[in-house]
This record gives structure tokens, sequence and C-alpha cells, in this order.
């Protein structure tokens, strides 16, 4: 299977590619690289969401997208939320919105089977699910609670830190550390959906889904 992978850096990209490899249960192949230029973060993907469907679907033979941000601050998605009633600041339902109606505008071509997607959300950031099976107390659940409460055991920049050894790291050392964690992870996703249910778990959800899609 080829595909394509949307998200906030490359070294994000790489991470949930292998990701995404150890959901299939198998390798996967590099699509083109995506029209994005330097423009990364959220905004960013929100803005170009919709030429990235056009682009994979007219110009490459991926058979799948995989879209995935960061929360930081923003709600966390709620899975079993009914979707035709989305959070208007939830980024996974703003997503979701904006693919599925670039999705409905594709043309059928001859050959071309349908663009699978993917979508996940990473609460409060990537470097939440690299501390799976190392910090416990690293979850949605105790996110929740610290939006809530606006009490919290730990932010974005001490993930990094943690992860990294440093909270600005460059982009060859993101990449290095987040491929070799994510290698780890692939063999552990269960523990990483049962911590991160409705970020991961949407966009686990959604590629497992793709076998009867496909």
């Amino acid at each position: 299977m080829k595909i394509a992978v949307l998200s906030e850096s490359p070294a994000d990209e790489a991470a949930i590619r292998i990701i995404v490899e150890g959901l299939l249960g198998s390798p996967t192949e590099v699509a083109p690289t995506l029209p994005r230029g330097r423009d990364y973060g959220w905004p960013a993907v929100l803005r170009i969401a919709k030429n990235v469907v056009n682009h994979v679907y007219y110009r490459t033979d991926a058979d799948g997208l995989v879209i995935s941000v960061d929360s930081d601050d923003s709600p966390v998605h709620r899975e079993s939320e009914d979707r035709s009633a989305c959070d208007a600041k939830c980024r996974i339902c703003q997503l979701r919105t904006g693919i599925a109606s670039s999705l409905q505008e594709l043309r059928a071509i001859p050959g071309r089977t349908k663009l699978l997607t993917a979508i996940g959300l990473a609460v409060p950031s990537l470097e939440a699910w690299y501390r799976c099976g190392v910090d416990p107390h690293v979850s949605e659940a105790t996110w929740i609670h610290a939006l809530r409460d606006q009490k919290f055991p730990f932010d974005r920049s001490r993930l990094k830190l943690q992860v990294y050894g440093d909270d600005r790291p460059s982009l060859v050392l993101a990449t290095n550390r987040a491929t070799e964690i994510a290698r780890q992870l692939a063999s552990r996703l269960n523990d990483l959906e049962i911590l991160f249910p409705n970020g991961f778990g949407a966009l686990a959800r959604d590629v497992r889904g793709w076998r009867s899609d496909a």
C-alpha cells in the first residue's frame, strides 16, 4: 500500500508513517512529496488539506492519505459524539468536515480507486504518544482534567524536553528520535490506544477500516 502523510512537521510525518505501518501490519510505500513548501503547523495543515486531497488523488497513485495534528489547547475529540454535531474547535471534526467535502468533489477516474483517509489527533502533542510506556501519567484523561482545572502536570515544552533532551530540537534530532520511538510503539499500539482512545483511537479505527473500504 502506498500512503501520503500530512502532519505538522517532517519529523511527525516520518513517525506517523511508521505507526500506520504498525496498524496495517505491513510495510507501506511513500507517496511523492506533498505540495506544501515550508508551510507547517496546525493552521497550515487545515489551510492546505483540501489541496493535498486533490493532489494525492489526481497526481499520485497513493492508496491512502493520513492526516495527524496536535491538539495543543483545543478541545479533546470525543469519538462517541455525533459526527453531525461537531465541536467547532475540535481539530479532528474540522478536518473531517473539510476532507469529507473534498472527497465528494473528486471526479471518478477510470482505474483510480477511491482515496482512503485517516485522521488522528495527538493530545496535546505527538510527544505525548512518545511517552507511552515510559510515563503512565501522560494520557488523554490527564490532559482533559488539566484543561478543565487549568492545572497542568505536564505541558508541550516539558514533553519535548523529555523526548528530545531539548525543547527546541533540530529537525534532524527530532526526526531521528521520533522514528526511533515510533518503531518501538509499533509493537505496542494497544497501549497507545488505551491511553489515547479518542485522538489515537480515531486514527487507528480509520486505518483499520481501510481493509473493508479498499
